[in-house]
């Protein structure tokens, strides 16, 4: 089959791979129909993701067809279309049961798919724990409304959840990327009182004002001062950095009110300070780290009722055999590019 793969430091390659086969009784093979490239495969291209092993198959959002079951698999059948997750979990261990399933203690769990094990941005991918990491999708909804409920949408999903927002906050949103979209669309079912997005990029600026009016849109360089005026207690409520740069991540602090919750979405290239010092006195709870993407169902059910749409984001389209292509516009940022999604025949 065909697949795109992590052959060394600064080089991914399409080439043929075998089919991979079932390994255990708890395994699903896919059939992908569809997937997408996303900033994380970047990292790893780029080395900034010690445990990704040469020779797998990169990506990890993706939606298909089951083709094969193991014997233990009860809860999706052969046919049915689903959306993977892009956590392997068990459901069994310490971690898993609590729903910290980014931790399961199993040794293919956390970030496996498209990392440690054969991934998305091929034509078969071997589906561990498929109980767990298996959705299946409604019939109403598309392959291009499910493509991102098992990664970004997921991400941007948890990160709402862990950032207690309430309906009198004043949330701010630090990067207006992919997965910052993500994190405002669910954001937004908090119905909190305002919300401003804060995007270096006059592009991106630019969608979230078409797509989105009723948000708060500021540059970098505006941003303290918007927020200062737009919050009632001196700061925002709520800070959710997506960004993933040093001067997001003083940023995200910097703009948050004494007492508030700094959410850290984003991955990093590199370690972030965290300046004590500077910020004695604002008693900042920080909550940081991937996500437990244990909320497929219910985010498919949203999709479902009209509740969340992610397709404005799918800007361009390539089949697998152009990906190459697909990820020069991608990092390149070319032709306003957002999200790629990879189109199997």
């Amino acid at each position: 089959m065909l697949a795109c793969v992590y052959k060394q430091k600064e080089c991914f390659e399409l080439t043929q791979k075998p089919k991979p086969k079932l390994l255990n009784s708890k395994d699903a093979i896919v059939k992908v129909t569809m997937s997408s490239i996303c900033t994380s495969d970047l990292h790893i291209k780029h080395g900034f993701v010690p445990k990704a092993a040469l020779g797998v198959t990169i990506g990890h959002e993706m939606v298909g067809i089951v083709e094969e079951i193991g014997n233990d698999i009860k809860n999706i059948k052969v046919g049915d279309r689903v959306a993977v997750n892009v956590e392997t979990f068990c459901g069994e261990c310490f971690f898993c049961k609590k729903g910290y399933v980014n931790n399961c203690l199993d040794k293919d769990g956390g970030w496996a798919l498209g990392c440690r094990l054969d991934g998305a941005q091929a034509e078969f991918v071997r589906v561990p724990f498929a109980h767990q990491g298996l959705n299946k999708i409604p019939d109403s909804v598309s392959d291009e409304q499910a493509l991102f409920v098992g990664d970004i949408l997921s991400t941007g999903f948890w990160a709402a959840k862990i950032s207690e927002i309430k309906e009198d906050d004043t949330v701010l949103i630090i990067g207006a990327g992919p997965t910052g979209i993500c994190t405002l669309l669910c954001t937004m079912l908090k119905n909190p009182k305002k919300i401003i997005i804060c995007e270096k990029d006059e592009t991106r600026r630019e969608f979230i004002k078409k797509h989105y009016p009723a948000v708060i849109v500021v540059a970098p360089e505006n941003c303290l001062e918007v927020v200062n005026k737009e919050s009632t207690h001196g700061g925002a409520d709520v800070v959710l950095e997506v960004a993933g740069s040093k001067d997001s991540f003083k940023m995200a602090w910097e703009s948050a009110r004494a007492n508030a919750i700094v959410t850290i979405v984003a991955l990093y290239d590199e370690p972030m300070v965290l300046p004590l010092p500077d910020m004695y006195g604002k008693n900042l709870i920080f909550k940081t780290g991937g996500v437990d993407g244990c909320d497929c169902k219910e985010i498919l059910s949203l999709i479902e009722q009209g509740k969340i749409d992610t397709t404005p984001l799918i800007t361009h389209k390539f089949a697998l055999k152009d990906i190459e292509k697909a990820y020069e516009m991608f990092e390149k940022k070319l032709e306003n590019v957002i999200k790629i999604a990879i189109v199997n025949g």
